[in-house]
């Protein structure tokens, strides 16, 4: 079969999960994620097999053991997920998040308002690892201060999910982070310290930006900030003691422990100090599922703050939904996503149509500058087309894994390129999952306030700038980027 006959083969599962994945989207809305578009996965998938055998007379064989292999693939990423789940549980009931809250919402200046909304909701996101609970929580309550301070709701927004994917895109709490570096076979922390190089300039640039717009403004009412405090302050025993938790697990990151060990560690440094910190709101959880003596009910509470999703009341909504955590059991969605998205990718890989459409995408990667900006394009492009972001960085690093490998270049340049574009992109799209979220949560039109996401516009392009200087970018061989 010629070229163009692949080719044509290659974009009728692309086309079909491309097609029923905006059916999804219309559907269910950002609830898409939650199933449908893991059937859709899974439908496309088997029409790419029913294709291969038919037209090309491939063996099922073939792929059983390409979906065997792809699984094994990401069972390390799928392990570090159910770790990532129990950190959020733990880090949230021993207080860790919300003593984080708390100081950063005392240091709120109203006279630098955005760039001080745009690190506070950089540094709940990065202690999270979620960007949509940071600006359905902490963002919500800072839109309603912008505007009371006079200025735009989208100009706010902006400032706000700036913020909040920044923190994501390096927490290394982040299923996104760890979905990109996973996929492209590299170290959860190797990847994130190799992605300082282009997100520390993109953020720094857009804290000057919106430093600059903030300078006219006064002050205004933050009282709305002030009970977020108060209401955090009444719930947990908010105290300098409860930074030992990430200072340590800042130290094992440093000392380079393996990413699995790294967080299972910082589990149990937040368990104990949950006993020691929150021993009510740690009985309240045990006693939510046994009774008996103390003991008893207090270990409970400390195993179901580690696999449990655990929702502590404090009687306000908004900090509710900010303390709310999601245990293990609350990454089993984006584990089936994973699952589904990898068996999709080992059949496309297994039948040769992505070899066939990265033969298109990566006609312009001849050079290292081309090769990184195909990358990001791609990656860019395939938020507007599959509209999910975690979709998005599954394709991309497909498709362009030979390339990279060909090349001689470092895995980890894949997957700083990859995030750089599909995670950070995924919200300016109206249609996406992403931007249909945010858009809902903060009352704002995606094309209102995406003029004013700097940092997710700034992302793509210093990427592709740092791909084409060179900088800090070595072949398999080299050596030039030892110590990053």
């Amino acid at each position: 079969m010629n070229q163009k006959g692949r080719l044509l083969i290659a974009a009728i599962p692309l086309a079909v999960l491309t097609g029923l994945l905006a059916l999804d989207i219309f559907i269910f809305g950002a609830d898409s994620i939650m199933g449908a578009s893991q059937v859709t996965l899974l439908l496309a998938a088997g029409i790419c097999v029913w294709l291969s055998m038919r037209v090309y007379k491939l063996p099922w064989e073939n792929f059983e053991t390409a979906i065997r292999t792809g699984l094994g693939d990401v069972a390390p990423a799928i392990m570090i997920l159910l770790l990532i789940g129990a950190i959020s549980g733990t880090w949230t009931l021993s207080g860790v998040v919300p003593s984080f809250i708390y100081y950063g919402l005392k240091i709120i200046s109203p006279k630098i308002f955005l760039l001080t909304a745009c690190v506070l909701c950089a540094v709940v996101s990065l202690v999270t690892g979620s960007s949509w609970t940071t600006i359905a929580t902490v963002g919500v309550a800072l839109l309603g201060i912008g505007k009371a301070e006079g200025f735009s709701e989208a100009l706010t927004a902006g400032a706000i999910i700036s913020g909040a994917y920044f923190g994501d895109k390096i927490s290394p709490l982040s299923d996104t982070t760890v979905l990109a570096s996973s996929i492209s076979q590299v170290d959860l922390f190797t990847h994130i310290r190799y992605m300082l190089f282009t997100t520390v300039p993109s953020f720094v640039i857009t804290l000057i930006i919106f430093t600059l717009i903030g300078l006219s403004h006064s002050g205004g009412d933050t009282g709305q900030m002030d009970v977020y405090a108060s209401v955090l302050q009444t719930k947990f025993n908010i105290t300098p003691w409860l930074m030992l938790v990430p200072a340590i697990t800042a130290v094992l990151i440093w000392k380079r422990f393996p990413a699995m060990t790294v967080l299972a560690l910082s589990v149990l440094c937040a368990a104990a100090a949950s006993l020691i910190f929150q021993p009510e709101i740690i009985a309240s959880a045990g006693e939510s599922v046994t009774s008996g003596s103390h003991a008893k009910i207090m270990f409970a509470g400390v195993v179901e703050s580690i696999y449990n999703s655990v929702s502590p009341e404090s009687g306000n909504a908004d900090v509710d939904a900010l303390i709310a955590t999601r245990g293990m059991l609350g990454m089993l969605n984006t584990v089936f996503l994973i699952l589904c998205a990898t068996c999709f990718g080992a059949c496309m890989r297994e039948s040769g149509m992505i070899a066939d459409l990265a033969g298109v995408m990566t006609r312009f990667t001849r050079s290292r500058g081309g090769l990184v900006g195909s990358t990001v394009c791609t990656g860019t492009v395939l938020n507007g087309i599959v509209s999910d972001q975690y979709l998005s960085i599954i394709l991309t690093s497909h498709i362009f894994r030979e390339s990279y490998a060909r090349e001689g270049y470092e895995d980890r340049l894949l997957s700083r390129s990859v995030e750089d574009s599909a995670t950070v992109t995924s919200p300016l799209f109206p249609w996406s999952s992403c931007g249909m979220t945010q858009a809902t949560i903060l009352s704002v039109p995606t094309m209102a306030y995406a003029p004013f996401c700097f940092f997710n516009l700034l992302s793509p392009l210093i990427s592709i700038a740092v791909g084409i200087a060179g900088w800090k970018i070595a072949r398999r061989s080299g050596g030039a980027s030892k110590g990053v």
